[in-house]
C-alpha cells in the first residue's frame, strides 16, 4: 500500500499575499503516477461517440472514460490510489459531503498543442489553491505529487478525449469530500478524492462576446472569516439564487459586492474582475485584492503577470459600484472584464441593478486590451506563443 505524505503549507492566500510572497510560486514539478494502480475501463466509448459528442460538446456534459481516485483515513493517510471506470466513483446517500457539504472542487484543463502534446496550465498552482480549500474545509489536503499525478495517470489514460479543435479542451475536475457514511456534525473520518474529465467547447455558448452583469443588492457570496476564498460547494450552492434573480433581469451573469460596506466589487459569478483605466500603452489594469472573501483565481494570478509582460501598470486594488458607474461614465474605465479557468476572459459590456442604475461600459463591446489579453493566454496554453514562465506542463 502506496500512503502519501502531504508537507505543503496550509496558510490563506490572503496571509500569502500580505506578506508579500508569490501567491503560486513556481515549484519543481512532481508526480505519483506510478503509485496510482490502472484497473482502467474495460469498455471504453467507441471513436465514432467520442466524434459525436465532440461535435458539440457543451460544457460539463459528458465525461471520458475513466477517473482517478484516491481514499483518506486517519489511521493510513491517502492511499488505494487508482484509475477506474467512471461509474466505479459514487457513494452511499449517508456520506458527509450530502447533509454538512464537506466538500471542495478545482478546475483545470489539458490542451492539445499543435505538436501532437498534451498539456496542462499551471497544475501546481491547483494543487496549492486545493490544499487551501481543504484546510479551511478541515478536510486533509491532498499533496502535489498525488494530485499531479492523478492527473498525468488519467489525461494518458483518455488521451483520446483531448479534442484536436484549439476551441476546444478537456476540463478536469479534481474533487475532494468526505465520505464518511454516518450522520454527524464533525469531519469525516473518511473521505474521497475523486479526478474526473469532460471534453469542453465554450463556456458561454455565444463565444468570446460581452456579458451583461447584475448588481446583487440583496444576496451577499461570501464574508470575512467564512469560505469566500476557498472552492467549495457550498460557495456555489448559495450563488444559485442570485444567478436567477440575474437571468430575471435579462443578464447573464451576477456581480457580488462585499458583505459588511456593500459597495466594493468582489466577483462576477465564480469568476476573478478586472478594471481597465485609459487606452493603449498607458493603460492601468485594477483588480480586488484578495481580502479571504475572493477566489484567488489561477486566471488571476497569470493575467497579472501577462499584462505587466506587455507593458501595462497591473495591480490589486478596491472599486466601488459608484466608482465604476462614474468611471465609465467618464472615459476613465474604458474596459471590464472576467476572467476564470473555464471561461478564460469574457468581456463585461453593460451593468444592471435594482438599486444602483444600469450603464455601459465604453461601447459595450470587447475591448482591446481585454481581447489583446486574452490571446496572449490562449496562445501560450495552445503553444502558439512561447511559455516564458513554464506555466505548460506536458504529460503526454
Amino acid at each position: 500500500m502506496t500512503t502519501f505524505v502531504h508537507n505543503d503549507l496550509d496558510v490563506s492566500a490572503a496571509h500569502v499575499v500580505a506578506s508579500g510572497q508569490p501567491l503560486y510560486p513556481a515549484v519543481e514539478r512532481t508526480s505519483a503516477v506510478s503509485a496510482i494502480a490502472n484497473h482502467a475501463n474495460t469498455s471504453p466509448a467507441t471513436t465514432e461517440q467520442r466524434e459525436a459528442i465532440f461535435a458539440d460538446p457543451g460544457f460539463g456534459r459528458y465525461f471520458s472514460d475513466n477517473v482517478v481516485r484516491a481514499v483518506w483515513t486517519k489511521a493510513d493517510g491517502w492511499h488505494q490510489a487508482e484509475l477506474v471506470a467512471g461509474s466505479a466513483s459514487a457513494g452511499g446517500l449517508g456520506i458527509n459531503a450530502l447533509h454538512y457539504g464537506q466538500s471542495i472542487f478545482e478546475g483545470l484543463k489539458a490542451y492539445r498543442q499543435a505538436d501532437g502534446g498534451i498539456y496542462t496550465f499551471r497544475p501546481e498552482a491547483n494543487a496549492l489553491r486545493f490544499q487551501r480549500s481543504a484546510h479551511r474545509l478541515a478536510l486533509p489536503p491532498v499533496p502535489t505529487d498525488l494530485f499531479i499525478g492523478a492527473i498525468e495517470a488519467l489525461v494518458r489514460q483518455d488521451q483520446a478525449w483531448v479534442p484536436t479543435d484549439p476551441d476546444q479542451s478537456l476540463y478536469l475536475r479534481p474533487l475532494e469530500f468526505g465520505s464518511e457514511d454516518a450522520l454527524g456534525v464533525r469531519p469525516s473520518t473518511h473521505v474521497t478524492f475523486v479526478l474526473m474529465a469532460s471534453p469542453v467547447g465554450a463556456y458561454f455558448p455565444q463565444g468570446v462576446k460581452p456579458v451583461s452583469v447584475w448588481l446583487s443588492d440583496e444576496y451577499v457570496r461570501a464574508a470575512p472569516g467564512g469560505t469566500g476564498e476557498a472552492k467549495c460547494a457550498g460557495n456555489y450552492a448559495s450563488s444559485l439564487i442570485a444567478q436567477a434573480e440575474a437571468s430575471d433581469n435579462g443578464c447573464d451573469q451576477v456581480v457580488w459586492i462585499d458583505a459588511i460596506e456593500r459597495k466594493y466589487i468582489e466577483e462576477m459569478g465564480g469568476m476573478n474582475m478586472f478594471f481597465v483605466y485609459g487606452s493603449g500603452s498607458s493603460a492601468r489594469l485594477v483588480t480586488p485584492r484578495l481580502t479571504g472573501t475572493l477566489l484567488p483565481g489561477v486566471t488571476r494570478d497569470s493575467i497579472l503577470t501577462l499584462a505587466r509582460d506587455l507593458g501595462y501598470q497591473a495591480e490589486e486594488g478596491t472599486i466601488t459600484v459608484d466608482q465604476w458607474r462614474e468611471g465609465c461614465a467618464s472615459g476613465e474605465i474604458t474596459e471590464t472584464f472576467a476572467c476564470g479557468t473555464a471561461a478564460v476572459i469574457t468581456p463585461v459590456g453593460r451593468v444592471d441593478s435594482k438599486n444602483s442604475g444600469a450603464w455601459n461600459i465604453a461601447d459595450g463591446g470587447s475591448g482591446e486590451i481585454t481581447m489583446k489579453l486574452r490571446s496572449a493566454l490562449v496562445d501560450i496554453q495552445t503553444g502558439k506563443a512561447p511559455d516564458n514562465h513554464n506555466w505548460m506542463h506536458r504529460i503526454v
